[in-house]
């Protein structure tokens, strides 16, 4: 058996090519449907305010504020799978690097212009909120998804330009509430996951799978974040986005990538009890670290303060313990079939609201309030998360599967 220290020195023998953990996309699949859920609550009556973010300047957490930062450590724990498989495929460093750049400005790109499409002014852009939204959506899905090779190379780079043509021209004739031309007021949830995933992605490929390294970037941006809270960044940082200065987004993402990195370890050597109880000892250590830096920055998710970073990845991780043992160890993956293809296709499934919103509003269908209020309400909510989860799977059979 190897010694305890040997772990943090040596790299990690990836996986191979064909070994998928059921686990890790179910786990996304859930805390998509989650996401979908509590951005459903905004329509809903008289339901309990604990399920509903915190208000900013508040310490405390509610549902809707734990969902965001457990889909940011997952994208962490799906970093080290995903670039040893692109590995093993061939891929060398320099295009692993530019996968990752592209990829990140994809996010970026949609965070944006998602974001202006929610202070937009209709009558001075002269296109509905909801319309601007579809056909933001419309033009991500027809750069970005995966075309079946059997497509014809002009089809598919017609599709393309028209959906960079039609995304300048949003951009072009935007007009916010305020007069304000189309820029990134803030990136909103895919941006902010685009600037956590850019690093943490870039550093995963360079450690090469030694834990150490990855551990001591964990801490890194730990300790950014504790810095960042305190006001103690130097300005000279500024120029850096705050999603990657302010330490607690990236740090939640390399939790995941820390935790996969070890998850990869102890699985090769079938040693799950032991993976597990360390897993178990390290949630109650970051719960420790999350009420004792509460007591100086409190915990907040607007705030990103590092109590919400230590808590957050501690929920994760027990979640995922919970999840491997019922979904990998049980052979219970059947039970989630339904809610697959959100784990599987979660870019498509987060776009699935923004039609069904419009699609409804347009045509003028509206619920009876029983159906939005209280726990009938939540119900619906539920019910409206599982069929974008249902929908997402019918784009997929059909061909519809974005890939960036």
């Amino acid at each position: 058996m190897p010694q305890p220290e040997a772990i943090f020195t040596q790299p990690v023998r990836p996986l191979s090519i064909s070994t998928r953990v059921d686990s890790i996309d179910i786990l996304r699949a859930i805390t998509m449907i989650l996401m979908i859920f509590v951005n459903d609550l905004w329509s809903l009556n008289d339901i309990p305010l604990w399920l509903e973010h915190v208000p900013n300047g508040v310490d405390g957490l509610g549902l809707a504020d734990v969902v965001f930062p457990a889909f940011l450590f997952i994208v962490g724990m799906s970093l080290p799978f995903a670039i040893n498989t692109r590995r093993q495929k061939g891929d060398t460093d320099s295009i692993l690097i530019g996968h990752v750049v592209r990829r990140s400005i994809a996010l970026l790109i949609m965070g944006v212009f998602l974001v202006n499409g929610e202070s937009i002014n209709e009558a001075a852009t002269g296109i509905n909120r909801l319309v601007w939204n579809v056909l933001s959506c419309c033009s991500f899905i027809l750069l970005w998804t995966g075309y079946p090779k059997t497509a014809r190379t002009w089809v598919v780079m017609l599709a393309k330009v028209l959906s960079v043509g039609l995304l300048m021209a949003l951009a072009f004739s935007y007009r916010g509430e305020q007069g304000n031309r189309f820029a990134p007021h803030w990136w909103g949830i895919l941006g902010l996951i685009g600037w956590s995933y850019l690093p943490a992605a870039l550093i995963t490929i360079f450690a090469r799978n030694r834990l150490a390294i990855l551990v001591a970037v964990w801490v890194g941006f730990c300790a950014l974040s504790m810095i960042s809270a305190a006001g103690l960044l130097p300005k000279v940082f500024s120029f850096i986005p705050s999603a990657i200065s302010g330490g607690t987004m990236v740090g939640l993402t390399m939790g995941g990538v820390v935790l996969a990195t070890l998850f990869q370890k102890y699985r090769q050597q079938a040693e799950n009890r032991r993976m597990t109880l360390i897993f178990i000892l390290a949630s109650f250590v970051l719960i420790g670290l999350s009420v004792y830096t509460r007591t100086f920055w409190g915990l907040s998710k607007l705030a990103a303060t590092p109590a919400w970073l230590f808590l957050c990845s501690a929920f994760t991780c027990l979640a995922f313990i919970g999840i491997y043992w019922l979904v990998d160890m049980g052979g219970k993956a059947n039970w989630f079939r339904f809610i697959k293809p959100a784990g599987t296709d979660t870019l498509l499934c987060y776009l699935i609201p923004y039609f069904a919103y419009a699609f409804t509003t347009l045509l003028h269908i509206h619920l009876p309030d029983v159906l939005l209020t209280g726990g009938v309400g939540l119900l619906k909510s539920v019910l409206f998360a599982l069929l974008c989860a249902w929908i997402t799977g019918l784009l997929n059979r059909i061909g519809v599967r974005l890939k960036l």
